[in-house]
């Protein structure tokens, strides 16, 4: 008897594959803390959730959405969410604080964070030397905006200190802030970025959505957007860990078979900013930026690690062990799964 309910198991778990994927994995609920959802650094994200891509991998993924990616990690850390979508960096500078997360599908190959200066209270703007004493507007501080500005003044001989850094989110308070004259200065990203430039209130003086200018900024690849976890949450949940990624990795893929038509379709329309002209073209300046499979770079942490370093110089003399902040042990096993997306 027992034998026959045992054989009738494994023919249920044949003949129903989500079953048996709910079965298999370890926490089918997910809570994945994001900071800027609307953003196009995060459109494989909202792609895997738009398309049914966590659902058909078994997953019942909330994404819960905060003002800047520091505060969806500060989720994950307290504890209120399972994994971060947010920016690489974030587990070198949390190794160093003691904590352990790390990196196991890339979305975006390059920061996709432009710098850029207010037309109407810097008229006179020569060079990034001239941002001594004004005020930048970021997603929020301590977020990848916070770290790219701060790069991008080091290498021009100022300080964190010799500016005034505003948490300006990543949306319509964001155009807000430039346009009242709150702000000289933004780093930022799109579609708010193509937004304010078309509209003729941001100069640009800094763009890592395309990749060569990346690389001559950070001087080697910068791996960017990311879903990362704690260690322990992915030595726990493997499968789980293993479905996210097969999901991502296939929103990667259908983004760059996508054409605009298709992106519009699929993305609600609040993320538009109420312009989908706009949106069309912020989608074209990131794309080649975002990650085509989900492999992170293995000199990239090396390249993320030397951007820090300009911004906090305690980093400088720390060994740390830049292996543990990435796997893409997960993406090699989801790109054989789905060669094509």
């Amino acid at each position: 008897m027992q034998r026959r309910h045992l054989l009738a198991g494994g023919l249920l778990a044949a003949t129903g594959p989500h079953w048996a994927l709910a079965q298999a994995l370890e926490k089918p609920k997910v809570a994945i803390a994001v900071g800027g959802k609307n953003l196009l650094y995060y459109l494989p994200l909202t792609i895997a959730e738009q398309l049914g891509y966590f659902k058909a991998e078994g997953l019942e993924v909330t994404i819960v959405d905060f003002a800047g990616g520091s505060r969806a990690l500060q989720a994950v850390v307290g504890g209120s969410a399972d994994v971060v979508s947010g920016a690489f960096e974030h587990t070198i500078n949390m190794q160093f604080k003691g904590q352990h997360l790390r990196a196991f599908v890339l979305q975006g190959a390059a920061p996709q964070i432009v710098l850029g200066i207010n037309p109407k209270t810097m008229a006179g703007f020569k060079t990034v030397a001239d941002l001594k004493g004004k005020k930048i507007g970021v997603s929020a501080p301590g977020s990848s905006t916070n770290v790219m500005a701060n790069f991008v003044l080091a290498k021009a001989g100022l300080k964190p200190s010799d500016v005034s850094i505003i948490g300006v989110g990543t949306g319509n308070g964001a155009v807000a802030a430039m346009r009242s004259g709150q702000i000289d200065a933004m780093s930022n990203l799109d579609p708010v970025i193509t937004l304010l430039q078309r509209s003729g209130d941001l100069k640009i003086i800094s763009d890592t959505r395309v990749l060569a200018e990346s690389e001559k900024v950070f001087g080697g690849p910068m791996p960017a957007g990311c879903l990362y976890a704690p260690q322990a949450f992915i030595d726990k949940n493997p499968n789980t860990t293993q479905a996210l990624t097969n999901a991502m990795v296939r929103a990667n893929k259908w983004i760059q078979a996508a054409g605009p038509a298709d992106i519009i379709k699929t993305v609600p329309e609040s993320y538009l900013l109420g312009d989908r002209a706009v949106y069309i073209d912020a989608f074209l300046a990131a794309k080649g930026s975002l990650s085509p499979d989900g492999m992170i770079p293995e000199k990239g942490p090396q390249t993320a690690l030397k951007a820090l370093v300009s911004v906090d110089d305690k980093l400088a003399g720390v060994k740390l062990d830049l292996n543990a902040v990435f796997t893409n042990a997960f993406v090699k096993k989801a790109n054989a799964k789905y060669p094509k997306g």
